[in-house]
């Protein structure tokens, strides 16, 4: 079953603290959330969404929490209707793992929230520490088990390139997490935004944040894996066309940093143009011409960014792509066929 999911961004509420390296006023936007707002977001969406779709409507963005507990259930009544209709299946909240008890768990599991995604970064105490964060992975891992054990689906999000971290420290968190038994993730790179700690740093020549290329490489490894271990991952960047921020608007704000509209086709992307060189690799003969037969869903990153992979298998090892669909191959799947060589007729 195909899933849509509606985001619902949480706006930034005075109460949370800014971090070191993440001004979420910008981010989230400063718009009020209301359930006429709410309701507008949910009938806008369910309009243009296939019969038989899986449908989850995700407060993304700040801890959903940080509302007012009035706020939280107002929002929560209205979504009982929609779920109670059939018009959706699932419900999914963000919270930091300090903001977590069993009171506000209790709550959420009776106004059927299914999924938790708490906001982890790292699982490493001394950049928890140095980012600013005011609990530890032994927190983490308490909670995690909290909310697993009480019956939500347990989710995480972390986020590379933070400062005093290494790629090596970004795969150990990952392996953190599939040890936690986290059955999602999102990946975020750390971006430099005006009027934070973190542009200080960079101005000063302490933090240097990643390219985008190391970015796409550690996310790569981070994709490896989490698919391994078939757990979802709900995002890769952030996509400033899903919130209320026009991407004009938040690009202006972005100092520094691997910030890409479509960061997640460019780590995809990369992850196919990798299957299809070691494929042609494998063969002791100089190919001309690959097919890659895929699900239809998966031909914007075979082919990559703007043709990005058609372009580089030509201009670096002379071969053609050529792409053909197939609706009964699972997604992420692929079938790829040498179908020239040089020296010889189609195969």
């Amino acid at each position: 079953m195909k899933k849509f999911i509606i985001p619902i961004y949480v706006p930034y509420t005075s109460s949370k603290k800014d971090w070191i390296f993440d001004n979420q006023k910008i981010v989230n936007g400063k718009k009020e959330l209301t359930k006429e707002k709410l309701k507008d977001i949910i009938q806008t969406n369910i309009t243009k969404i296939k019969q038989g779709t899986f449908i989850e409507v995700a407060f993304v963005g700040a801890d959903f929490t940080n509302l007012s507990e009035d706020l939280q259930i107002e929002l929560l009544e209205i979504l009982q209707r929609y779920i109670k209709d059939g018009k959706i299946n699932s419900i999914r909240v963000s919270i930091r793992p300090n903001n977590i008890t069993k009171s506000k768990l209790k709550m959420l599991k009776k106004y059927k929230v299914k999924s938790i995604e708490l906001e982890v970064h790292s699982t490493n105490d001394y950049i928890l520490k140095s980012i600013g964060m005011d609990y530890s992975f032994k927190d983490i891992k308490k909670v995690s088990k909290m909310v697993r054990l009480r019956g939500f689906k347990l989710g995480h999000q972390m986020t590379i390139g933070l400062p005093d971290s290494t790629k090596i420290d970004d795969i150990n968190t990952a392996k953190s997490l599939v040890k936690l038994k986290t059955s999602m993730v999102s990946i975020n790179p750390v971006l430099v935004i005006k009027n934070t700690s973190l542009e200080k740093e960079f101005q000063e020549r302490t933090y240097k944040p990643l390219a985008v290329v190391q970015a796409i490489e550690t996310c790569k490894e981070l994709v490896k894996i989490f698919n391994k271990k078939n757990i979802e991952i709900t995002a890769i960047g952030f996509d400033p066309l899903d919130s209320e921020v026009k991407q004009e608007t938040f690009s202006e704000q972005v100092i520094s940093g691997p910030f890409h509209p479509e960061f997640r086709q460019l780590v995809e992307s990369s992850l196919w143009y990798d299957v299809i060189v070691n494929k042609i690799k494998m063969l002791n003969t100089k190919v001309m011409q690959v097919e890659v037969t895929i699900n239809p869903e998966d031909v914007n990153n075979v082919i990559g960014y703007k043709n990005e992979n058609i372009e580089k298998l030509k201009d670096t090892y002379d071969v053609e792509l050529v792409v053909t669909t197939d609706e009964t191959m699972k997604r992420g799947k692929s079938k790829i066929d040498i179908t020239k060589v040089f020296g010889s007729e189609e195969i």
